[in-house]
């Protein structure tokens, strides 16, 4: 029962005939098909929606703990220990997410594969997919990780690292955080292959476990208690690792036994299969390219906010922090969008992608809704949870308004992306992405933060924009409709 229940396809979907439809279907009207209830979607909507939901929330919140951890560092009576450790694990952000961008890119394709053969029902061609994403997660992670670790101290001097004590303590964490990349990135593949046929409940379930073990491991290694070393920053990253060796243990675990219809099977091997990978790479290398744009915007973002001093860094670190946790409003219900607009294309159905995207979209707005009340009105107690700094509390209380404004635009424009990318549309999102990451925020920024002496809200005014104008351009594409025209190479007879 617990397997049929996990890998149970949306009932509206299952009840609807294959087949093309007519042709002005194709249009974005905001009609349900015959025969289809809201509730419905919206109850298949929540059914992937929700373990992601609760997996990302306690994800972040686990990494919002790891954070206050560094952040307490010394104590009261060395609160400059606590805002150079903050600043520390900021600077190894960017480089690190811009070392993940081919395995996330591959992962798109995957689920967007997945959920496709899902829709019509291939399952051996499913399970190829998982051997090729993982064959290319395994290869490319292991030479980025290589390189990584090489250059691990110019990376973190070049993102805007004045003070050798920051220096080092940066340099520490990224060289452990990439020692542990290669877990990290196939338990990431596993988890867009699951979330492909729906399956959101295992991720949840082995990715709290990890964060359970990250956090344990935070209290051990980074204060010495219990006989263990203390290790400061480096104890935080190594606490991170052996999280992310116990969730793809477990993962692996998972995928091996099969859940009804995704198994990995190691006798069928690991061999290239070119078309396959052609498909993925078609679906993927758009995500990389908007993926790596992202990274060289952000970077740029990151080293002009890294410029106004440790304390200005290490409270935008915070704040970025406290946002990624709204990121993951967004992230679940786009879960649910990619992978039903995915599988309604593979039973061609256009015309339900439509309604279960529109669904997604309006459920996450309204959660986005009451993140905007809290943030606005407590985010200098949130702020002061991380460091007790007056001047972190104060000038955190005061971004905090910018992360609350963003809310509703950010939540949309995840979810709807989602969807395109689900239909395989990912050169729109490739080229939105570049539009507003690539230039609007980072010249905003610079321009913002020096030329009108803003300083660090000039820098979060650019976020906003970003946000907002990337909402506009996301909706644009989605109104268009060519997304529901797409076909992947092998659907092509």
């Amino acid at each position: 029962m617990q397997t049929r229940r996990r890998n149970r396809l949306s009932t509206a979907l299952d009840h609807m005939p294959d087949g093309p439809i007519a042709d002005h279907t194709l249009r974005v009207t905001g009609k349900l098909p015959e025969g289809v209830q809201s509730r419905e979607l919206y109850r298949d909507v929540v059914h992937i929606a929700w373990p992601g939901f609760v997996e990302l929330i306690l994800t972040q919140l686990a990494s919002m703990v790891d954070l206050m951890m560094v952040g307490s560092i010394g104590g009261a009576e060395h609160t400059d220990w606590g805002a150079m450790a903050l600043s520390a694990v900021g600077l190894t952000n960017q480089p690190k997410f811009l070392l993940m961008a081919a395995f996330i890119a591959m992962n798109t394709g995957v689920t967007a594969m997945v959920a496709r053969y899902k829709g019509i029902g291939e399952r051996e061609k499913a399970n190829l997919v998982v051997r090729q994403g993982l064959l290319f997660t395994f290869v490319t992670t292991v030479i980025l990780s290589v390189l990584g670790i090489l250059f691990a101290r110019p990376m973190i001097i070049f993102m805007g690292s004045t003070e050798e004590t920051v220096t080092v303590w940066a340099t520490q964490y990224l060289q452990i955080q990439l020692a542990g990349f290669l877990t990290m990135a196939l338990t990431s593949t596993l988890t867009a292959s699951l979330r492909g046929v729906g399956d959101s409940r295992s991720s949840m379930f082995y990715n709290l476990i990890a964060n359970a073990v990250n956090v344990l491991f935070n209290y051990l290694l980074i204060y010495g208690h219990f006989g263990f070393p203390e290790l400061g920053v480096a104890g935080a990253s190594l606490a991170t690792v052996i999280g992310q060796l116990v969730a793809f243990i477990i993962a692996l675990t998972l995928i091996l036994r099969g859940n009804g219809f995704l198994k990995l099977e190691l006798r069928k091997g690991f061999r290239p299969d070119r078309k396959t990978l052609g498909d993925l790479l078609h679906i993927g290398l758009p995500t990389m390219v908007e993926q790596l744009l992202m990274r060289v915007g952000m970077v740029v973002f990151s080293i002009t906010v890294a410029s106004l001093g440790t304390i200005a860094f290490a409270t935008h670190q915070v704040c970025m922090n406290i946002q990624a946790l709204s990121f993951m409003t967004g992230q679940a219900f786009a879960i649910s969008s990619t992978t039903l607009v995915g599988q309604s294309l593979g039973k061609k159905r256009p015309d339900m992608a439509q309604a279960y995207c529109s669904r997604a979209q309006r459920i996450g707005m309204g959660v986005a809704a009451l993140l905007t009340v809290i943030f606005a009105f407590f985010g200098s107690a949130i702020v002061s949870l991380y460091n007790n700094d007056p001047q972190i509390v104060e000038m955190g209380g005061r971004i905090m308004l910018f992360v609350a404004f963003v809310q509703p635009f950010q939540a949309s424009q995840f979810i709807v992306a989602g969807g395109l990318r689900g239909a395989g549309d990912t050169r729109a999102t490739a080229v939105i992405t570049m539009i507003t990451m690539m230039i609007i925020r980072p010249i905003l920024a610079l321009v913002l933060v020096y030329a009108t002496g803003l300083g660090i809200y000039g820098a979060w005014i650019a976020v906003a924009a970003d946000q907002l104008t990337r909402t506009i351009l996301v909706f644009a594409r989605y109104k268009q409709g060519k997304w529901k025209q797409i076909r992947l190479k092998s659907e092509q007879h």
